[in-house]
């Protein structure tokens, strides 16, 4: 920076940093919270960097114990234990709470990811790995690199932001192509005929866009297609590494 004149300050920084007297109000402009950001982030990375495989769950805070949504996101978690995943989830009650007790009973990896909110809401009591934020973005940052897929049911606004955050990461190529895998056939069923009877045919979508989401009912299905779609990936990556090792040699034997 410069600062001439009148807009020289009449301390020095050192001076306003060592200070305590006056207010205090300067922890809450705006070069300040860059370093709150900056410390989520690295945080959220040190904590997060050696899971393993892992799968986020989303859906309704709301969902009560017991429920069939309830148990539908429980078996979820155990079965993608079983198959080798960590479960990450928002951290609080209902289905967050659900996939976590899930994986937790069956012995995997269970993480909570939570949010500051203006209301009372405290980390379910299923978590082995737990971090609260004060930022959306950095929050939804560690869902999208910590994550190999998204299972997704039944929720709210929330839910439906995670998902197309989701939907728009992929289809633009920001992030790798991974499963996204909405549960619940009846809530969901609506949405999908709106997309491919107002987005596809009005030309705001392409028709390969509809093919990024996969709708069932099954827990067993949820973690086939979450399979499948990483196999895919790798064979993917094995064709296109063999691709540019051909392309390597070609150019070498030139």
């Amino acid at each position: 920076m410069t600062l001439r004149g009148k807009a020289i300050p009449a301390t020095t920084t050192d001076q306003r940093l060592l200070d305590s007297r006056g207010r205090s109000d300067w922890v809450h402009a705006d070069p300040w919270r860059v370093l709150r950001i900056q410390a989520e982030f690295v945080e959220g990375f040190g904590l997060l960097a050696e899971l393993p495989r892992a799968v986020s769950i989303f859906g309704s805070a709301r969902t009560k114990p017991g429920s069939e949504e309830y148990e539908l996101a429980e078996r979820i978690g155990a079965l993608l234990v079983e198959a080798g995943y960590a479960v990450i989830t928002g951290g609080g009650p209902g289905i967050m709470e659900a996939g976590n007790k899930g994986a937790d009973e069956a012995g995997g990896v269970s993480v909570g990811l939570g949010i500051e909110l203006p209301f009372e809401q405290k980390l379910n009591d299923y978590i082995d790995i737990g971090l609260e934020f004060r930022y959306f973005f950095v929050r939804k940052t560690m869902f999208v690199k910590y994550s190999q897929a998204f299972v997704v049911l039944p929720g709210g606004f929330g839910t439906l932001d995670e998902l197309f955050e989701a939907i728009t990461l992929v289809q633009t190529k920001k992030i790798t192509r991974f499963p996204i895998v909405l549960v619940g056939t009846e809530f969901w069923g609506g949405l999908l005929h709106w997309i491919k009877d107002q987005m596809l045919p009005t030309g705001k979508i392409s028709p390969e866009d509809v093919d990024l989401i996969h709708l069932t009912d099954d827990p067993a299905e949820v973690v086939n297609c979450i399979k499948r779609g990483h196999e895919t990936q790798e064979r993917e990556m094995e064709e296109r590494a063999a691709r540019d090792a051909d392309e390597r040699l070609g150019g070498n034997g030139s």
